[in-house]
Parts: structure tokens; C-alpha cells; sequence
């Protein structure tokens, strides 16, 4: 109903109303006294009722809604340190905090002393490996004649085996370092020394979220944390529940997430619910994986999150529309106690669902409530 055409016959409407002066219409015999009191009544002519759609309270059985507050975390399942594996001063720094960047993308080069000792050890094992592989042709070439024995060539199998796994061993080192088998081959082959300043790389594809190292800082191997590297494509927000409310949470529930200063809403899953209460706050934290697009949520920030919880509860709503508010801002209804006759109602009110509003005191299933009108009827009310 449009409230801008009632209006502009309130005046008018106003002197068709009977005070509750006049008396309203008795209760019937032998049922219970449910009418408010008579001096809180208020008459509508029937001419006037058209105006107004009638509504009984109905019950309802709710899927239960949390409410909660939460900070936002990175999501420590997709954030990894950039450890280095090489021993050395910094020379070079490539990234900064803030920038993307891509599985195995250098961040920052050393000049390793390690590293000369590692292409050494590769070399000599291929260097064996080489000169065992000629012995054990030259071995079965004497066997075919019979110059050798079988067994000289199953001794020159073993050694070839043995230096090919020494290759394999001492390859395997300088992949930890950064330096590749076809990096190894080219340097020979253009008879220049391999590059000592070997990359730092990130192990995933993420956000620089923090810088640990300068340059000339002296880093250890296997211990020095170079960057936090973080794919901030989600986020953990980090939920306090209280004590009534935690029965009702499960793993899985969905929830929905806000911040006053962004635009719009966020979505995650509960994905842990804490065994341990905080002492401090008397609530029990859980963990909500949430979905960052554009990675507007930062760390640390808060959030307001609700919980769409599979348990559900039985309760008794009215429409949202019914529900008005006083100058003290007490929530209240217009009650139709009789045939044409309304009371103002105070009430108690729980949350909302699709345009439902759950009534915690002040009406009882059944009860007729105005859901269309109700400014009209406080116009009219205030104005007596």
C-alpha cells in the first residue's frame, strides 16, 4: 500500500474515528479476557478498514541464525615461507611486499660459496660415470672374445650403476640450490664458469605479505625466512561463539560476512570449531574459510558474520511490515482485538527471515495484527 495517497486523507479520516471514550463492544460471555483495556482502544469505520491488511501471527520453524564478530586472518593453508636452500649474502632483491607473484618466480639472488663445491661433486660423478660406461664396453668386447671373463663384465655393470646413481645423488643437490642440469650443459659448452648468484624462488603463486631480508644480509641455508608469500584468493576470519549459541554450530555452515567501509557481502564456510573457550571473552573461536575477491579483506580487520546454521527451532513470526517503533523506540503492533477496534501492542522481537520478524513476548499464535496500514493507524492514534 502506498502510504503518500493515506495521507493526504488523514485529516479527514481523523474525525471518523471514535475515541475509545464511546466504549468498544463487549467480550463474548464465558471466553477469556484477551481485549486490551477499554481505554486503550481505538475504533476504525468501516470505510476505513480498506485501508488496513489483517495478519494473524502464525508459527514457524526457523533454521537458526548466529550472529558474531570476527578478525580476518591469512588462510595459513594456502601461505608459505620463502626459505632459502642457499647459504650466502644477498645481492639482489627483486620483489617487494605487496607484489603478486608466480610459482617459482625468483625473488631475490645469492652469491653462494656452496655452489662451486656442489658443480664440482656433479662433475666428477659424471666424469666417472663416463669413464665406467667405457670400461664396460670395452669389457664386453673382451668377453665376446673371450679374453674376459663374465664376471669382469657384471664388475663393470656395477660400476656404472653405481656412478650413474652418484650422478643422479649430486643433481639432486644443485636442483635444492636452483641450478639445472641444462644450465650446467650450457656453461660447458660455451666453456664459461657457472653464474654464482643462484635465485631465491617463491614456492607458490601469491602475494608478497611480508619482506624479511635486506641486502648484504648474510643467509643461512635451510634457515633463513626471506618472505611470507600468501594466496589471498581466500581468508581465514577468526569467530568468537558464545555458550548458547555453539550448539547450534556445525562444520559446513555457510555464513555471510560485512565490513561498514566495503561494499558488499562476503561468503565462507565454518571449517573448524575450537575444542578449547577463550577465557578471556567466554567464547570458543572458529575458524571461516572465506572467498576475497579483489582481496578487499585485510588482516586484522573486522567483520560482522552471520551464521546460517542447519538446526532450526520453532517460533512465532509476524511480518516484518507489522512491527513499528515509539519515541523511545520500543517495538510494537496495532492489535485488531475486535471486529473494527485496535490496540497498540508493545512486543518483543527476535531476528528476521524473508519478511518475517520472530515474536519473543507480547503475542500468542493466532492473534490478528495490522501488516499493511500501521503508519496510518499511528497517525490516527497519536492524533486522538
Amino acid at each position: 500500500m502506498k502510504h503518500s495517497t493515506l495521507f493526504a486523507a488523514l485529516v479527514a479520516a481523523a474525525c471518523l474515528f471514535e475515541p475509545a471514550c464511546k466504549g468498544p463492544q463487549p467480550a463474548s460471555a464465558g471466553a477469556p479476557d484477551t481485549t486490551p483495556a477499554a481505554s486503550s482502544l481505538f475504533r476504525v469505520p468501516p470505510e476505513q478498514l480498506a485501508h488496513l491488511k489483517i495478519s494473524p501471527v502464525t508459527a514457524a520453524n526457523w533454521s537458526v541464525v548466529v550472529r558474531t564478530t570476527g578478525t580476518v586472518d591469512w588462510n595459513t593453508d594456502r601461505t608459505t615461507p620463502a626459505i632459502t636452500q642457499i647459504g650466502g649474502p644477498v645481492v639482489r632483491i627483486l620483489v617487494n611486499t605487496g607484489d603478486l607473484v608466480g610459482v617459482g618466480q625468483p625473488l631475490l639472488y645469492v652469491t653462494s660459496p656452496d655452489v662451486a663445491g656442489a658443480i664440482s661433486t656433479y662433475r666428477k660423478a659424471r666424469n666417472r660415470q663416463n669413464l665406467t660406461q667405457r670400461i664396460l664396453e670395452r669389457t664386453a668386447d673382451l668377453v665376446k672374445n673371450g679374453a674376459a671373463a663374465p664376471k669382469d663384465l657384471e664388475s663393470a655393470q656395477s660400476d656404472v650403476d653405481d656412478a650413474a646413481t652418484d650422478v643422479q645423488t649430486s643433481l639432486q643437490a644443485l636442483k635444492i640450490f636452483g641450478v639445472t642440469k641444462a644450465e650446467i650443459d650450457e656453461a660447458e659448452r660455451a666453456g664459461t664458469p657457472i653464474n654464482p648468484e643462484l635465485a631465491v624462488r617463491a614456492p607458490i603463486a601469491g602475494v608478497v605479505v611480508q619482506k624479511l631480508v635486506a641486502p648484504g644480509l648474510l643467509l643461512q641455508a635451510g634457515a633463513t625466512t626471506c618472505f611470507v608469500i600468501s594466496d589471498l584468493s581466500t581468508v581465514w576470519v577468526q569467530g568468537h561463539i558464545f555458550d548458547r549459541d555453539l550448539p547450534s554450530i556445525r562444520v559446513g555452515d555457510t555464513v555471510e560476512e560485512t565490513n561498514v567501509s566495503i561494499p558488499g557481502t562476503f561468503h565462507g564456510v565454518v571449517e573448524y570449531i575450537g575444542s578449547m573457550m577463550d577465557p578471556a571473552t567466554r567464547t570458543t573461536p572458529v575458524r571461516i574459510v572465506t572467498r576475497n575477491p579483489g582481496g578487499l579483506l585485510k588482516k586484522d580487520m573486522f567483520v560482522e558474520a552471520i551464521v546460517h546454521t542447519r538446526s532450526r527451532r520453532n517460533v512465532l513470526v509476524a511480518p516484518a511490515s507489522a512491527v513499528l517503533h515509539d519515541a523511545q523506540n520500543e517495538p510494537f503492533v496495532y492489535l485488531q482485538a475486535q471486529s473494527g477496534h485496535f490496540a497498540q501492542r508493545v512486543v518483543t522481537v527476535g531476528g528476521q527471515q524473508d519478511g518475517q520478524v520472530e515474536i519473543l513476548s507480547g503475542l500468542k499464535a493466532g492473534d490478528p495484527v495490522v501488516s499493511e496500514g500501521s503508519l496510518f493507524l499511528q497517525f490516527i492514534n497519536d492524533s486522538r
